[in-house]
């Protein structure tokens, strides 16, 4: 896999980030359709500014430039990065988003506009402010800023889906995985880095039908003051929930029927509701809801809803503490297992009938590469030896404001060089992943020569990886 091969993969998948949140971030604006360029292919005229053209979309000298500055943004080194390489990019972008337009690929306006909020958050908050911001990239409103994000991210989306689907039916088979593995040289067979198996047993504080039902009482007050008295919902929204993803924008949420999304209670009620209708307190694993249907779009629902979670009271949360405590002392004593104890007492669904055994959420198996592990788990678990066990820790997540784990290392797995049995599924990926790239270079060349194309000015002298001047062989 050769090194430009790399720079692209990586830059694709800076494009592709995406976030795995169940609370999605709406902008409550109009949704824009992408703007295509139509380019007579018959007019050669060279236009100030624009470095090239690619079927319906034009590349400008000004985009290179924003490339550059949106990787350096994301604290993306860019000192390896040359020109030529990121035109390149670019215009890859470009025949992809053609041939997307043509195969019917959509993508979710929604969720770029989520996308962008956050990442222009996320740039405010290390820079200082929005205006700071703004002032950085050289625009005159913020507005202006978010237009120009709201673009370059719908562009990397739209490419990386037409990317997606390229190599969506792919697959390798063990003969393909060992014909790989065979064809690398002893000598340059990859090293996997020390690996960790983790497993954690979690308690969570009690809510008291108190607390709860004072919750229901107060969504009912909202809910009858909107309805009887004409109050706003979207007020009360900004007001009152607890959903830290919605509370700037009114709750607003915007929901497809094809595009799951939410907790399924949610999307539930959300598609029971008539235009106009605010449902009944309903609960998710967030807490307890109200929701509103402000409008139906065919198969989008624009929603509000108000959040509020029951308050855990002190005594609950020493008496979780202390249920973990005994826990532990009973592992720790030989009286049981850590698997058998997270059966018995652990809180968490996903990994208690596992023995507590947690998933790496990138590949889906029990294994945690030491180097690229969370950092928050690995200091908790880097002093620990094996089979021993952690100290009590307080701890939180999107579901639960308070909760307490412990936590042990069940396996570890020293560096090593690369071993067919012992590391197949790891070679499984490296074979994956170069089938996928060679297909995708295939049909790189392939649209290529099928796409009008023409590169202007001084960038006709890079020295493309791909064949943009269609040169035959």
């Amino acid at each position: 896999m050769n090194k430009s091969l790399s720079i692209i993969a990586s830059l694709s998948v800076l494009m592709l980030t995406q976030l795995s949140s169940a609370q999605e971030i709406i902008q409550d604006e109009k949704q824009e359709e992408l703007k295509a360029i139509k380019v007579d292919s018959t007019q050669l005229i060279k236009v100030d500014g624009v470095a090239a053209v690619v079927g319906d979309f034009v590349v400008l000298d000004s985009d290179i430039d924003k490339q550059f500055a949106q990787l350096e943004a994301s604290g993306v080194s860019t000192k390896d990065i040359t020109r030529c390489q990121l035109f390149g990019k670019l215009l890859e972008d470009k025949l992809y988003m053609h041939h997307a337009i043509l195969d019917s690929i959509e993508v979710n306006d929604a969720e770029i506009r989520s996308y962008v909020d956050q990442q222009l958050e996320g740039f405010a908050q290390q820079i200082g402010s929005m205006d700071k911001l703004v002032a950085y990239y050289n625009k005159s409103s913020e507005q202006e800023l978010r237009d120009e994000m709201y673009e370059l991210n719908k562009n990397g989306k739209m490419a990386s889906m037409m990317q997606q689907k390229i190599v969506e039916e792919i697959e390798v088979t063990p003969e393909e995985v060992r014909q790989f593995f065979n064809k690398i040289p002893e000598d340059e067979r990859p090293l996997f880095g020390t690996e960790l198996r983790v497993a954690q047993i979690v308690v969570i504080p009690e809510t008291t039908q108190e607390e709860i039902d004072k919750v229901i009482k107060r969504l009912r007050e909202f809910r009858a003051d909107v309805l009887d008295n004409g109050a706003s919902f979207t007020t009360k929204a900004v007001l009152y929930t607890e959903d830290p993803g919605s509370k700037r924008t009114g709750g607003k949420y915007t929901l497809n029927r094809k595009q799951p999304r939410m907790a399924k209670e949610f999307r539930e009620v959300a598609f029971s509701l008539e235009e106009g209708d605010i449902s009944e307190p309903f609960k998710t694993d967030f807490g307890y809801h109200i929701l509103y249907l402000e409008k139906i779009r065919g198969q989008e629902y624009d929603v509000r809803h108000i959040l509020l979670r029951p308050k855990m009271t002190d005594d609950a949360i020493t008496a979780a503490k202390e249920k973990l405590e005994k826990v532990r002392q009973s592992i720790v004593d030989g009286d049981i297992s850590f698997a058998e104890a997270a059966k018995e007492a652990s809180d968490e669904e996903e990994t208690k009938y596992d023995g507590g055994q947690l998933r790496n959420p990138e590949t889906q198996d029990y294994n945690f590469e030491l180097t690229k592990m969370d950092p928050e788990l690995y200091a908790q678990i880097q002093d620990l030896k094996d089979n021993e066990v952690s100290p009590v820790y307080k701890d939180q997540d999107r579901v639960n404001p308070i909760k307490f784990k412990i936590l042990t290392v069940t396996q570890r797995t020293d560096e090593h060089e690369a071993e067919f049995a012992k590391d197949y599924l790891k070679i499984k990926s490296l074979a994956l992943q170069e089938k996928q790239l060679n297909t995708i270079s295939e049909w790189q060349e392939e649209k290529i020569m099928d796409t009008y194309i023409k590169i202007n000015g001084e960038l006709r002298s890079c020295d493309f990886n791909s064949n943009w001047f269609k040169i035959k062989n």
